[in-house]
């Protein structure tokens, strides 16, 4: 089973991804990175100023990357979980950038080989409170000082994403506290594995 952690940033996804994966036993990735070059990728796209077309297609190529090294086989063993995947650049580059989404779609489409999760734990919070949370980082990244106008349309296109997709979307309060987060979340897993065993 592929489960997915998606929000803004600043809201506590990380930290619950990586909790759950120990609480289940899980394989954990985050994306981009977890391959070599991955990560030399996700250091371009975090600190060098591109256009909004390069930064998607430097996204999909660490994510083509990744799927067939390490997403693949991890799933042959298991279960995973993922911090980010493809509803991040529908929403980032999609909605926030305003790339063509039939295109993005199309994207993601050949940089996995069609690899959907079967779950995707989206956790919702307002753009101001995710802002509040990122403000007490040391060194904030490209993507990150982008803005609120910009959070606001990333927020509101994973909501649309996750309205088109109630099969596969569950909507956490990402304003909880983190306790309560997790343990909706395993609830939520523990449903799901039932219908997967």
């Amino acid at each position: 089973m592929l489960i997915t952690i998606e929000g803004i940033d600043g809201s506590g996804k990380t930290t619950l991804a990586q909790a759950l994966a120990e609480k289940f036993n899980f394989t954990y990735f985050r994306e981009p990175g977890a391959t070599i070059l991955g990560e030399k990728i996700r250091e371009i796209l975090l600190n060098t100023p591109m256009f909004p077309e390069t930064e998607l297609l430097l996204f999909s190529a660490a994510r083509s990357q990744f799927v067939t090294e390490k997403l693949r086989p991890a799933l042959e063993e298991g279960h995973v979980i993922l911090d980010r995947y493809i509803d991040s650049t529908m929403a980032y580059q999609g909605y926030g950038l305003g790339i063509d989404r039939s295109f993005i779609r199309s994207l993601n489409a050949q940089a996995t080989g069609g690899l959907q999760p079967q779950l995707t734990i989206l956790l919702d919070l307002p753009v101001e409170t995710a802002m509040s949370r990122t403000g007490n980082r040391i060194g904030h990244d490209r993507i990150e000082v982008r803005g609120k106008n910009f959070f606001e349309l990333v927020r509101e296109g994973y909501l649309i994403t996750a309205r088109a997709n109630p099969e596969r979307f569950e909507i956490l309060d990402g304003t909880l506290p983190p306790e309560k987060i997790f343990t909706e979340a395993i609830c939520t897993i523990g449903r799901r594995l039932e219908v997967v065993i």
